[in-house]
Formats: C-alpha cells, structure tokens, sequence
C-alpha cells in the first residue's frame, strides 16, 4: 500500500507570511475566488507593484522580493486563478488572454493610476497582455525570463506552437518533481532544490490534472504576448537568467527589434527565477527601474 506523503506546505505558507509581515486576502474574479498576499496600501507617490507568478507556480515564489522590495510600496502578490490558493475550474479557460482580464477586472477597483506590473514566465507572459488591456496603462511594466516571447525575431507569431516543456513542467512522480525543482534553476541539482521539491512535491502531485489544462490553455496561443509587445508598450524592463532552460536566453534578442527602448538586464549564471536566484540583485533593479517611473 502506497502512503501517502504529508503535505507541510500549507503550515509553511501560513508561517511565511507571518514574516513578510503580509495581509492574505480574498477576491472573485470571474468566478474564481482568487487568494492574495497584500503589503502596504495605495496612496499619492505610493506605486502600486503587481507580482505575477510562474507556471505551476505560486504568490510565495515572490517571497524573498517581498524582503527587500521598498517597505512603502504597496504590494499585490495574487495565486493566479487556477493556481496556488485560488480556485480551479475545469470549465474555464486559462489562456494568458484569458488571466490578464480576470487581473484587470480586479485591479479596476484600486483607487491608484500608479500601477506597475511584474511578471515571472507564465507571470510575464500574462502582465505582457494586461499592460494593454488595462483602461489606462501601468506606469511601467517588468518580464522576467517570460513565456510567450519568440526564440527566434522572424517567428510567425501566428502559427501552430508545439513544445515538449509539459513533460518537465508538470511532473507525475517524485522523480519528476525532484527534476522540475532542479531544471528551473541553472540547470544543476541544488540542495535549495531539493528541499523545494519535499516541500512542495505533495501539492504539485495533487494537481496533474489542473496543470495539464493550463498548460494546454498557455500552448494554444502561447506568442500571444510577443503581438502586443511593441511602440505602445508601457516603459518596459526585462530582466533574464542566462542560464535559463525553460525560456532560453536567445529570447532576450527578440526585444532589440520588437521593443527597442527596453531596459535588458542579462544576469550571469542565473537561471529560470532570478527574483529566488539573486533576489538583492534583481529586486534592486526594479526598485531603481519603478522608481524611475512611478511620478
């Protein structure tokens, strides 16, 4: 008989956020009730910074920004619905099309013209879309090592998309987990890996099902971000692991001809998650890049 293994998470989420000092929330968004983390409190030459999760992924990956971020700003850390806390529908589509109006809905009740966006892979991919769906455009808008952006400049955006990234994204086993938590660093096995995935491996086993619709939703219209990435983009920063194997760093080329005015930060022997990886260095550059644009 097959025992189960215990899930610890939840305890450890709950202690966590007790330390970022973070208020946990709850909205509905089209039909989703959608669990958010919340730090400080809109006001004038306050900015309003979204954080926007990975695929398969969470509002704690932001945890150690959470850290260093400025204790002024006021913070929104949402589990994308689908994802994390928040619920998830079989019925519903998950498209970044999809994600980016339940955001804008939700977003469209702060009293604030001082948003900023910031997304992570999936993250990047669905802020990409939201800073131009929203009624008025985000104050400026920060990808890190995001879906959605060609490998290639000449690219059809328009054409079939076909990737094999699922069999590493979506694990099936423990020895899936173990290898998902030590490929979307730099490549390499880590003990911060590994103690990731016994943390976590419980809940992401939990979910095949889930992660497999998202995954497929992400896949139909996965460049979907790269048509609307262009000259009426808000100020734009990308930040990039040149380590990456899930979104490879030939990527970044894609941005000097799409959006030439964009500020590429390319950091050395970095990985998939640069805000878990080096989070001072990282969250540093998006202090001075927010800043910057946030009067």
């Amino acid at each position: 008989m097959r025992i189960p293994a215990p899930n610890f998470w939840p305890a450890a989420r709950t202690g966590q956020r007790w330390l970022l000092n973070a208020r946990r929330r709850v909205a509905t968004v089209d039909g989703h009730r959608m669990v958010y983390l919340e730090r400080g409190e809109p006001g004038p030459g306050r900015p309003t910074v979204l954080l926007i999760h990975g695929f398969a992924a969470m509002k704690e990956n932001w945890a150690f920004w959470l850290q260093r971020l400025p204790r002024q700003w006021h913070l929104l850390v949402p589990d994308v619905p689908g994802l994390g806390e928040s619920d998830y529908r079989e019925d519903a589509s998950y498209r970044y099309l999809a994600q980016a109006l339940r955001l804008r809905e939700w977003l469209a009740s702060l009293s604030t013209d001082n948003i900023h966006l910031v997304g992570s892979s999936m993250g990047g991919a669905i802020a990409a879309v939201l800073a131009h769906e929203m009624a008025q455009a985000p104050r400026s808008l920060t990808l890190l090592n995001s879906a959605g952006i060609p490998e290639h400049p000449d690219v059809d955006l328009d054409l079939p998309f076909e990737t094999d990234r699922d069999d590493l994204l979506i694990p099936e086993d423990w020895k899936g987990v173990y290898r998902m938590f030590n490929s979307v660093g730099n490549g390499k096995a880590t003990g911060t890996g590994i103690a990731m995935a016994g943390l976590l491996g419980p809940d992401l086993l939990s979910r095949t099902d889930a992660l497999r619709h998202i995954f497929a939703d992400m896949v139909a219209d996965a460049l979907a971000p790269a048509r609307y990435l262009g000259p009426d983009t808000p100020p734009l920063q990308v930040q990039w692991g040149d380590r990456d194997v899930i979104t490879p760093t030939r990527c970044v080329r894609w941005f000097e001809t799409a959006t030439p005015d964009a500020e590429v930060h390319v950091f050395p022997r970095v990985g998939h998650l640069p805000m878990l990886e080096i989070p001072g260095k990282s969250a540093a550059v998006l202090e001075r890049f927010v800043e910057r644009h946030a009067h």
